[in-house]
């Protein structure tokens, strides 16, 4: 394996890593996979997924990290950048016979030392709840298969519960479920609550509340990912249909769509304020969609082959720059500087709450998101203000993101289609002001939208008391609204109300033609919008790459070989140690405070420069 720079083959697995923030390296001592290290033969069998979760051990050591292989599930204390992972010794081990684990989710809220709640999703569509501190299995859902047959392709708590949590199946349904109730013993009737375009939402009916509580049907082909939006009010859905669809989760309204390029839509991810939604799938794309605006104002074109994971990095995403760090000498300070990545992120949804309420913009605002794919590449991105805000001026950025006029999109991506709706003029919004030509991109065709009347919940009182209240932050005043669609056939249904379960099969799915839809606001030209260029992509495995997470002093990749990767965080390593030897070896006051300024030197040193 070669490192980053050094290398002269294409195809050299990199070790490492630049950007502005320094280099990235990849802890080899730090790999997680199954005890024998093995690669895993992963011909016909599911992705490898990675869930983390701190239950706060007093140790110190309060991360866990559970992957799958295969057949088998794992559960270990995660070290991360600070000591080497120890395999012989997982927390809980299982082998699935019949099935295989697709998907896993651990409740955050419930978490301790001494328990935790895990849901995996399974190839045979079951969904299991266990607990792998105690070594238990609670309970299983969808146990005979009677409410979707299909392979659970996500599963995910509902922020703020300890009861509710949502699955996803490759049927294209999704299913509410409360683990204090049970699935009945025979396959459940519906009613339906809630239609709208391509989308149903229906209750079950029974005399007695039995799961699930809700089925969603979005969509045509597999529902592949959802996520809830940082304060849990808004669900985003990415579907095989090449749609990503974003709905209001208290009143089941469709908020906005966008179109895939072309293709299925494989994965989704919110930026750390709710303002903006990033996708990735088969058209090789990083899909950038507005959530205010309800339109596309990016995109990236890095990878080679299908995007299987897009992620934002909430301690990299920047607002304004720092004040300078300045040392005192006394362990206090020093230690409110270990702490200082964490105190960043969390500054950094309070500063992007404030920039997005002014309209002074008297700060910078950059978020950075990654991509890995099917090509086994790692893609970074920064998403800048010249692409964020267009009808401002400029600001000076201190990014490497490239933004550049496409004349042609992918190859394979049959862009001669025309649409009727292909121009590149501007529609104002209120209050602002934008000048007749965009530097460095071309003009971006604004969506079509129109206020609605403000719209009532339509959950029943059984449902709503566990489905109402999720909301754990405060997302930003909006005005509901909603495309206007270019195709009067592809109308749009209001609330129906059916006291038959036969009218279920009476509901159609609307077809929307792609060569329709290119050139809409659903799905721009790739020269109607501004195309990133990735900071860094590099080959990083030798099997298609399934994971990506962001944590404070490290990344963490995975590929489907079953090997768990931890990449170090600029500094990170040697910082770590440094704190580590205060622990462990009992450094004396004063050694101990020389250490601390000659380390800072050698930060300040080593920083990119900031002009």
């Amino acid at each position: 394996m070669a490192a980053e720079g050094g290398g002269k083959e294409m195809n050299e697995i990199k070790t490492q890593f630049t950007t502005r923030e320094g280099v990235y390296k990849l802890l080899t001592h730090s790999e997680y996979s199954r005890p024998n290290r093995v690669p895993f033969n992963s011909q016909g069998s599911n992705p490898v997924k990675v869930s983390f979760v701190n239950v706060n051990d007093q140790s110190g050591n309060g991360d866990r990290i559970c992957f799958n292989v295969g057949r088998e599930l794992y559960f270990y204390i995660y070290k991360g950048v600070r000591k080497a992972a120890d395999l012989s010794k997982p927390i809980d081990k299982r082998i699935y016979k019949g099935t295989q684990p697709t998907c896993h989710d651990f409740n955050t809220l419930s978490a301790t030392a001494e328990s935790v709640s895990l849901l995996v999703g399974f190839s045979a569509g079951q969904v299991q709840l266990i607990d792998p501190i105690k070594k238990e299995t609670s309970k299983l859902f969808n146990e005979e298969r009677l409410i979707d047959k299909t392979r659970v392709t996500c599963v995910k708590w509902v922020p703020g519960s300890e009861n509710l949590f949502l699955v996803a199946h490759s049927s294209g349904n999704m299913y509410l479920y409360n683990v204090e109730h049970v699935c009945g013993t025979t396959a459940p009737h519906y009613q339906l609550l809630k239609q709208g375009e391509n989308y149903t939402v229906h209750t079950c009916k029974s005399k007695s509340t039995r799961n699930p509580l809700l089925k969603w049907t979005v969509g045509e082909g597999a529902l592949n990912e959802f996520a809830f939006s940082p304060d849990g009010k808004f669900l985003a859905c990415v579907s095989q249909d090449g749609f990503l669809r974003v709905f209001n989760f208290d009143s089941v309204e469709l908020h906005g769509t966008m179109k895939s390029y072309f293709g299925g839509l494989l994965c989704v991810c919110w930026s750390p304020d709710g303002k903006y939604i990033v996708t990735g799938g088969e058209d090789d794309l990083v899909t950038v969609w507005s959530f205010l605006d309800c339109r596309v104002i990016a995109r990236g074109h890095g990878h080679k082959s299908w995007v299987s994971v897009v992620a934002f990095d909430p301690y990299t995403t920047s607002v304004e720059e720092s004040d300078p760090v300045e040392f005192s000498g006394s362990d206090e300070d020093f230690q409110d500087q270990i702490h200082f990545g964490r105190d960043r992120a969390n500054s950094t949804q309070s500063r992007l709450s404030k920039r997005n309420s002014t309209d002074s913009r008297p700060v910078s605002v950059t978020y950075r998101f990654g991509s890995v794919g099917q090509d086994t590449q790692l893609c970074l991105w920064d998403l800048t203000e010249d692409i964020l805000f267009p009808h401002l001026p400029l600001s000076r950025t201190r990014t490497h993101t490239n933004v550049m006029n496409a004349t042609s999109p992918p190859a394979g991506s049959g862009g001669t289609n025309t649409g009727s709706n292909g121009n590149n003029s501007i529609t104002s919004t209120p209050g602002n002001s934008i000048p007749p030509q965009l530097p460095r991109s071309n003009s971006l065709p604004h969506s079509a939208v129109a206020n609605a009347n403000s719209k009532s919940s339509v959950m029943d009182s059984a449902i709503a008391s566990g489905v109402s209240k999720f909301a754990t932050l405060s997302l930003h005043d909006r005005k509901d609204r909603h495309h206007e669609k270019d195709h009067k056939r592809n109308h749009s249904m209001g609330h129906i109300t059916s006291k038959s379960s036969d009218k279920l099969n009476l509901v159609t799915k609307t077809k929307m033609d792609p060569a329709k839809t290119l050139g809409t606001t659903l799905c721009p030209r790739m020269e109607d919008v501004p195309l990133l260029e990735p900071l860094i992509c590099k080959k990083i495995a030798h099997e298609r790459l399934t994971v990506l997470i962001f944590l404070e002093d490290c990344l963490v990749t995975a590929c489907q070989e079953g090997f768990v990767c931890t990449w170090a965080r600029p500094g990170k390593v040697a910082f770590m140690g440094l704190v580590l030897g205060r622990c462990e070896k009992q450094i004396p006051t004063t050694e101990w405070q020389s250490l601390q300024q000659n380390f800072l030197s050698m930060i300040i040193k080593a920083a990119p420069s900031q002009e």
